[in-house]
C-alpha cells in the first residue's frame, strides 16, 4: 500500500502558501485558500489512522508536517496545528484501546472536516456555563484564541456544569461551528500570527445533546486526558514556531552573506546557529518523549519543561537573526520582521514558564501537582 510523503507534500504546497503570507499579515486576513488546499490534498486527515480511512501519519510525521509548513507560512502552520494536535490526541487514545474517538476520526477521514479547539484558553479550569435542559445542555461562553476557527467545521470545547452531586465539573463537548448560537467575533488584531484569525468564538445558549457530552472532570484538576493533551500537543504546536525560526535563520544568513567580510559577521552567524541548534535539539527531545513515554505527571513535567526551554531558544534565535541581519531585517520586504513578530506568540501557550517551573518543582519534590 502506497504511503504519502506528508512532509514532501507540505514543501510542495507551501511554496504557493509563501506567496501570500505577507498579504495575510498586512491585512489581518485568514489563510482561507491555504485551508482549502489542506482539505483538498488530504492533509486534514493525515493524522487519522489508516484503518479508519485516514492518512496514517505518525505523531513525528505530523510534527514534521507542521514544522515544514511553517517555513513557508507560519500562520497557516500554527492554525493547522490547532486541528492537528487534537486529532492526534484522539488517534493516540484510539490506538491505546479507547474506541470513543472512532466516530470523530472516521468523520475527519470521510468528510474532511476541520477542527478547532478552545483548549489553550480553557485549560484545566474550563470556561463557559453549561445548564441542564431537556435532552442535554445549553452552553454559553466566550472562547478566546480560536485559531483557524474561520475555516473550521467543529469546535472541540468545554463548559462548566454545577453538578448537584459532584460540584463544579468540566464537561468536554463538540460544537458544530454552524450550530445556532455560534458566532465569531473578529477580535484578532495582533502583533503576529495574523493570518491565523485567532478570533473569539461566542457561544450563546448552544444546545448540546446529552449523547454528545463527553469527558467529565473536576474543575482545575489534572486529569489523564489533560496529560495526554500535553504529551501530544506540545511538540506539534512548537513545531510551527521552530519552522518559522528556521525560516528566519535562513533569511538572516542570506543577508549576512552580503557582508561576510565584516569581521563581526562570522561571530553573529555562529551565535545564531548555536541558538537554533539548541531549539532543534530540545524539540527533537519533545518528539522522542511523546514517542516513548506514557501520559502522566512525570511526562507532563518533562514535556512542559522542554516547552519552556525550546520557547526560550526560539526567541533567542529570532533575536539573534535580527541582530545578524542588521538594519535590513527591519524592513518588511525581507520577511524577517514578520517572522520575528510571529514567533513572539510562542510565549502564550500553556503552561507559561512560572506555572511550569512550579509544577516541575512539585513533581521532583513528590508533591501533589494539584496542590
Amino acid at each position: 500500500m502506497a504511503t504519502t510523503d506528508w512532509v514532501g507534500l507540505m514543501t510542495e504546497i507551501g511554496a504557493d502558501f509563501a506567496k501570500h503570507a505577507r498579504s495575510h499579515d498586512e491585512d489581518d486576513s485568514f489563510v482561507a485558500e491555504n485551508y482549502a488546499k489542506l482539505r483538498e490534498c488530504g492533509a486534514v486527515a493525515a493524522g487519522v489512522p489508516a484503518e479508519l480511512g485516514g492518512g496514517g501519519a505518525s505523531h513525528a510525521e505530523l510534527t514534521a508536517m507542521i514544522r515544514e509548513l511553517a517555513r513557508h507560512c507560519s500562520s497557516t502552520a500554527l492554525a493547522f496545528s490547532m486541528h492537528t494536535h487534537p486529532l492526534a490526541a484522539q488517534a493516540y487514545l484510539w490506538r491505546a484501546g479507547n474506541k470513543a474517538p472512532e466516530g470523530l476520526l472516521r468523520r475527519v477521514a470521510s468528510e474532511r472536516i476541520m477542527l478547532v479547539t478552545s483548549g489553550g484558553s480553557d485549560w484545566l479550569n474550563g470556561s463557559g456555563k453549561l445548564e441542564k435542559v431537556e435532552g442535554g445542555f445549553r452552553l454559553s461562553g466566550r472562547k478566546i484564541f480560536g485559531s483557524g476557527g474561520m475555516g473550521a467545521d467543529l469546535l472541540l470545547t468545554m463548559g462548566v456544569y454545577d453538578d448537584p452531586k459532584d460540584g463544579p465539573t468540566v464537561i468536554h463537548v463538540p460544537v458544530p461551528m454552524k450550530a445556532e448560537g455560534v458566532r465569531i467575533l473578529e477580535t484578532w488584531k495582533a502583533l503576529g500570527m495574523r493570518g491565523t484569525a485567532s478570533n473569539d468564538i461566542i457561544l450563546e445558549n448552544v444546545f448540546i445533546p446529552e449523547a454528545a457530552a463527553g469527558l467529565r472532570r473536576p474543575v482545575g484538576k489534572w486529569h489523564p486526558m489533560m496529560h495526554t493533551v500535553v504529551m501530544i500537543a506540545m511538540p506539534i504546536v512548537y513545531g510551527a514556531y521552530l519552522g518559522a525560526t528556521e525560516a528566519a535563520r535562513d533569511i538572516a544568513l542570506s543577508i549576512a552573506t552580503r557582508k561576510k567580510n565584516d569581521e563581526m559577521t562570522p561571530y553573529l552567524v555562529g551565535e545564531l546557529e548555536n541558538q537554533l541548534i539548541t531549539a532543534q535539539v530540545v524539540h527533537a527531545s519533545m518528539v522522542e518523549l511523546a514517542a516513548k513515554e506514557k501520559p502522566g505527571p512525570a511526562t507532563t513535567s518533562a514535556m512542559l519543561a522542554r516547552r519552556t526551554v525550546v520557547g526560550q531558544a526560539i526567541l533567542r534565535t529570532v533575536d539573534k537573526a535580527m541582530e545578524t541581519a542588521g538594519g535590513a531585517g527591519f524592513f518588511r520586504e525581507t520577511g524577517l520582521e514578520r517572522l520575528f513578530r510571529d514567533v513572539q506568540a510562542s510565549r502564550y501557550h500553556p503552561s507559561p514558564e512560572k506555572t511550569q517551573t512550579r509544577l516541575t518543582g512539585r513533581v521532583l519534590l513528590g508533591l501533589d501537582i494539584d496542590g
